[in-house]
C-alpha cells in the first residue's frame, strides 16, 4: 500500500502519482516547485534489505550521485525523512520522455538498421560512462532503455536498481526480476562484470533488427531463475540465426556474431572493441568524457542519414531521406494536406503535365500559431509524403562567430541543398533567422536576412521547397513573406474534438491497451495541442509499463486530469488576432474557411 499520498510533500517535491511498488520500495511520479515532472524512488529502511546499503545509503543513491551522461537518467536530488513513523531514503531523478525500446519493438518488429545503429550507439556511450566509474548496469534489456521519437532516435538508460561493482559469487541486488534472454551465460552463476553489459547490449542491438531476443525461447512467469536460466542456456547451444539481408549493415551483423557468439573463441571485453568494429573514425575514445559519441554519417545509395560538414567551424548539415508513413501520421488539417497535393505534389510527380501547362510548384510556405500544434512535424511528413530529403535547420545551425559567417553558411546551406534535391528545408522558428530588418540595428541581421531573400527567390527552380515554422510572424521581414519567396502563410490552430480523437487513435495504436473510450478522451482534452496529447499518451503508457499492464481508460483520464493545456486561453485570443493581422481580414469576416483542423 502506498506510504505516500497526492499532494503530499516530500521535501520540495510534491507526489502526483504512484508507479510501482514492491516490498520496500515505491516509485512516484512528482512536481518539483516549478511544475517540472520528476521520478521519485521511496526506500523503506526497515524492509530494505541490508545488502542493499553502504554505509548507511542505499547503494542507487550513492551510484546515481557518480554518474553524469546524456544517455543515462539523470540525478536531481536525495534525502532522507520520516513517513508514517517510519525512516525512509528518497532518490529524485529526471523524468524521462519518449517511448520504451521494447514498446518500439514490439509496434514495428525490425527496426530499420539507421534507427538500431543510433539506439545501440546511445547504450555503448552510456555504458562507456559507467564503466569509466568502476560501475555497471547488469539489467540493459529493450525494457529499461527509453528513446525519442524521431526518425534517427537516440537512447537512454533508464532503471539503476540494479547498479553495482563486479560481483564475483552472490550478488547484493535482486535477480529474480532479470531477464535471461539478455542475460550473459555467467550472470546465472552470480557472476557480473562489465563483458556483460556489453553481452546483454548486443543482445538488444540484436532484437531491434530480428524482432525478437537472440535465442528467443518462451519462459514462464511460474518458473524459477534457475529454470529459466537452464532453458536459456540449452537454447543457446545451438547456432545463432543471423539473416543474410543485405540491408542489415556488415558491421552490424559482425558486432552480433562478437558479441554474442564471439569470433575465434574471443568476445567484447571492453566499449573501445565494440567502437573500433563500427568502422569508422566518429567515435572518439570513451577516455574523452561525457557526450563523447558524436554521431556522423556517410550518405550512401539508399539515402540513409547524412552529414555534410562545411569547412567553417566543422558545422554539419544532416539530411534525411523521404520515405515513411507521411500524412497518414497526421490527424485532421485536411485541407492543408488536399492543398498540398494539388499545389505541390502533383505538380512534382506529375512532369509531362507540368510542362505541358508550364506549372511551377510554390516556393515554399510559414505555418504559424500556437506552440505545440505539430507545425514541425508536420513539414517532416509532408517531406515523408514527397520522399524528398528533408533537413531541419534552426538558428544555431547557422551561426557564426565570425562577421558574415551566418551569410556563408546560408549560400551554403542552399548550394547542399540543390545538390540534394529534391529537397524539403524546414527553418524552425523562422522569425530568427529573418528579423525585420526595421526593428533591429544588429548589421549582420540585415546581411543575413539579404542573403536569405536572395537564396529564397524562386528556389523551387532548384528542386527546393521551403517550409518556416514561426510562433511570432509578425516579427519575420516583410519582404521574406511574397510570392516568389514565401508564397503561402498557413495558421495552424488547436486541434478540434475529430482531431484529437484521430490523435489519440495514432498516438495509442499498437500498444497494449483495454477498450478505450476515445469520443470521451477528447472531450476531456478540449483546448489541448498536439504535444499534449503525445505527452498524455506517453506518460500513461509509462505507468502502464511500469505496472506490467494495459493502457487503460482510467489511467488515460487520471493523465489527462494531472496535465494542464500547455496554451492559455489568453495566448490563444492574441493568436486568433495575429492570424487576422496575417491574413488581413477584419474580425467581422472571421468566419471564412480557413485551412487547418476541422
Amino acid at each position: 500500500m502506498a506510504r505516500l499520498s497526492v499532494n503530499q510533500m516530500i521535501d520540495n517535491y510534491r507526489i502526483i502519482s504512484l508507479i510501482k511498488e514492491n516490498s520496500y520500495c515505491e516509485t512516484y511520479k512528482v512536481a518539483d516547485d516549478t511544475g517540472t515532472n520528476l521520478f521519485l524512488k521511496l526506500y523503506i529502511e526497515k524492509d530494505t534489505p541490508q545488502e542493499l546499503f553502504h554505509e548507511g545509503v542505499v547503494c542507487e543513491i550513492r551510484f546515481m550521485k557518480r554518474i553524469d551522461n546524456e544517455n543515462l537518467i539523470h540525478y536531481i536530488a536525495d534525502g532522507r525523512t520520516q513517513v508514517n513513523g517510519e525512516f525512509c531514503q528518497w532518490l529524485v531523478t529526471e523524468y524521462f520522455n519518449g517511448e520504451l525500446l521494447s514498446e518500439r519493438i514490439y509496434r514495428e518488429k525490425k527496426l530499420a538498421p539507421e534507427a538500431a545503429e543510433s539506439i545501440f550507439r546511445g547504450v555503448i556511450n552510456g555504458l562507456s560512462h559507467l564503466h569509466m566509474t568502476g560501475i555497471q548496469h547488469n539489467d540493459i534489456t529493450p525494457n529499461n532503455i527509453m528513446i525519442t521519437k524521431e526518425t534517427v532516435p537516440t537512447a537512454k538508460i533508464i532503471d539503476m536498481g540494479h547498479l553495482s561493482y563486479q560481483v564475483m559469487g552472490k550478488p547484493f541486488f535482486e535477480t529474480s526480476d532479470l531477464n535471461p534472454l539478455y542475460s550473459a551465460n555467467c550472470t546465472f552463476s552470480g557472476m557480473f562484470d562489465t563483458t556483460c553489459d556489453l553481452f546483454s547490449a548486443v543482445a538488444v542491438l540484436y532484437a531491434m533488427l530480428f524482432g525478437k531476443a537472440p535465442w528467443q525461447v518462451d519462459l514462464d512467469d511460474k518458473m524459477t531463475r534457475k529454470e529459466k536460466a537452464d532453458k536459456v542456456r540449452a537454447a543457446r547451444k545451438n547456432p545463432l540465426e543471423l539473416s543474410s539481408d543485405s540491408a542489415i549493415p556488415a558491421n552490424l551483423l559482425k558486432i552480433i556474431e562478437k558479441g554474442l557468439v564471439g569470433i575465434n573463441g574471443t568476445k567484447y571485453s571492453d566499449v573501445k572493441e565494440i567502437i573500433n568494429d563500427f568502422g569508422d573514425q566518429s567515435q572518439q575514445s570513451p577516455e574523452a568524457g561525457r557526450g563523447s559519441f558524436t554521431q556522423a554519417f556517410k550518405k550512401d545509395d539508399a539515402g540513409s542519414r547524412t552529414e555534410t560538414k562545411t569547412e567553417e567551424e566543422g558545422e554539419g548539415f544532416i539530411f534525411k531521406k523521404g520515405g515513411g508513413n507521411g500524412f497518414k501520421d497526421i490527424a485532421g488539417m485536411d485541407e492543408l494536406k488536399d492543398m498540398l497535393r494539388q499545389k505541390v505534389i502533383f505538380v512534382i510527380q506529375n512532369k509531362e503535365i507540368a510542362e505541358k501547362y508550364r506549372l511551377t510548384p510554390p516556393n515554399g510556405m510559414l505555418l504559424y500559431g500556437p506552440p505545440g500544434c505539430g507545425k514541425t512535424f508536420f513539414a517532416e511528413k509532408f517531406a515523408e509524403e514527397t520522399n524528398f530529403n528533408f533537413m531541419l535547420i534552426k538558428a544555431s545551425d547557422l551561426a557564426s562567430i565570425y562577421v558574415h559567417g551566418s551569410q556563408e553558411k546560408i549560400a551554403k546551406l542552399f548550394n547542399t541543398a540543390e545538390q540534394k534535391a529534391p529537397v524539403v528545408l524546414c527553418f524552425d522558428e523562422f522569425d530568427a533567422l529573418v528579423p525585420n530588418r526595421q526593428s533591429t540595428d544588429n548589421q549582420s541581421f540585415s546581411g543575413e536576412v539579404n542573403e536569405f531573400l536572395s537564396q529564397l527567390n524562386n528556389c523551387s527552380h532548384r528542386g527546393i521547397f521551403v517550409v518556416a515554422t514561426s510562433n511570432r510572424p509578425d516579427k519575420i521581414d516583410p519582404a521574406v513573406l511574397r510570392t516568389g519567396r514565401i508564397d503561402k502563410q498557413i495558421y495552424v490552430p488547436l486541434p478540434d474534438k475529430t482531431a484529437r480523437k484521430e490523435m489519440f487513435i495514432l498516438h495509442l495504436k499498437n500498444r497494449p491497451c483495454d477498450e478505450i473510450d476515445y469520443d470521451r478522451l477528447a472531450d476531456l482534452s478540449e483546448g489541448y495541442v498536439s504535444s499534449d496529447i503525445s505527452y498524455v499518451v506517453n506518460d500513461a503508457s509509462m505507468t502502464a509499463a511500469f505496472q506490467n499492464k494495459n493502457i487503460t481508460q482510467e489511467c488515460l483520464e487520471n493523465t489527462i486530469n494531472s496535465v494542464k493545456p500547455s496554451v492559455r486561453k489568453e495566448v490563444l485570443a492574441e493568436y486568433e488576432q495575429l492570424r487576422e493581422q496575417m491574413e488581413g481580414l477584419e474580425r467581422s469576416n472571421s468566419n471564412r474557411r480557413k485551412i487547418g483542423f476541422k
